[in-house]
């Protein structure tokens, strides 16, 4: 799960900009943030790895609390999705950088979908994280234009709309990633439509008002100077490709050491 594009010293919007308007010192913080939301990531699958390899004790990727631990993160990642297109786009979508750097991510979703197919097949990733922020970029970027009420209450209908309508005709994978099942299909990773693309909204509307406020102007004299800081930054300033590595990294060694403890 995550949102998940190196960082640049322009952005397009399909992650989470560090800078909030042309010539503004770069907002660390925002790296700092995604860089704590990866680290995350990994540890969350980590847990799910050991399981499934056998080195953990069963029923640890079931525990609510570690569910709602999960949960935070696609939310982080969602939210941060929506700050970086209000802050790369100040002036009007850049639709030649933010179209190239959409279609990495949607390749990098279809290296997912192809990859778990063939690992997972009766729960491959359909519609994870990635399909989800290549969805909500492209919406957002055609919503920009919108002012802070308008994003946060489009939002907000988004997010608790399938808490009030859901119907069996979206069981099936072909529809499921709408988000209206009233059972999902397996899948490892499940991120869909209602209610995530919302979340991206949401921190759309948030970022607008902040910089209506010029918050970002306090922001950016946040400056990590210590080790873990800087560390973190670095994971947030190459989260896709942490976010496409870790795994493989992480199954190559689990999987070995689960069979010779066996």
């Amino acid at each position: 799960m995550a949102t998940l594009a190196p960082a640049a010293s322009r952005d397009d919007g399909a992650h989470p900009q560090t800078h909030a308007r042309a010539g503004a010192p770069r907002l660390q913080i925002v790296d700092l943030v995604r860089g704590l939301a990866i680290a995350g990531v990994v540890i969350f699958h980590l847990v799910w790895d050991l399981e499934l390899t056998g080195l953990a004790l069963q029923g640890a990727n079931s525990n609510p609390w570690w569910i709602l631990f999960g949960r935070s993160l696609a939310t982080s990642f969602m939210f941060l999705v929506g700050v970086s297109l209000v802050l790369a786009h100040p002036n009007g979508v850049r639709w030649k950088a933010f179209g190239k750097r959409i279609a990495m991510i949607g390749l990098a979703a279809l290296v997912i979908t192809v990859a778990t197919y063939f690992t997972f097949p009766q729960a491959f990733i359909f519609f994870g994280i990635l399909h989800a922020i290549v969805f909500a970029s492209l919406l957002g970027a055609l919503l920009l234009p919108l002012p802070a009420l308008l994003l946060t209450l489009a939002g907000t209908v988004i997010v608790i709309a399938p808490e009030l309508y859901a119907a069996d005709m979206f069981n099936s994978r072909w529809l499921a990633w709408i988000g209206f099942s009233t059972i999902s299909p397996p899948s490892n990773d499940l991120v869909p439509v209602f209610p995530w693309v919302g979340v991206t909204l949401l921190g759309m509307g948030v970022t607008k008002a902040a910089l209506a406020k010029s918050w970002d102007r306090t922001l950016s004299r946040f400056s990590g100077t210590s080790p873990l800081s800087r560390a973190f930054t670095f994971m947030g300033r190459h989260s896709l490709a942490i976010y496409l590595l870790h795994q493989p990294v992480l199954l190559g060694l689990l999987i070995p050491l689960g069979n010779l403890l066996r």
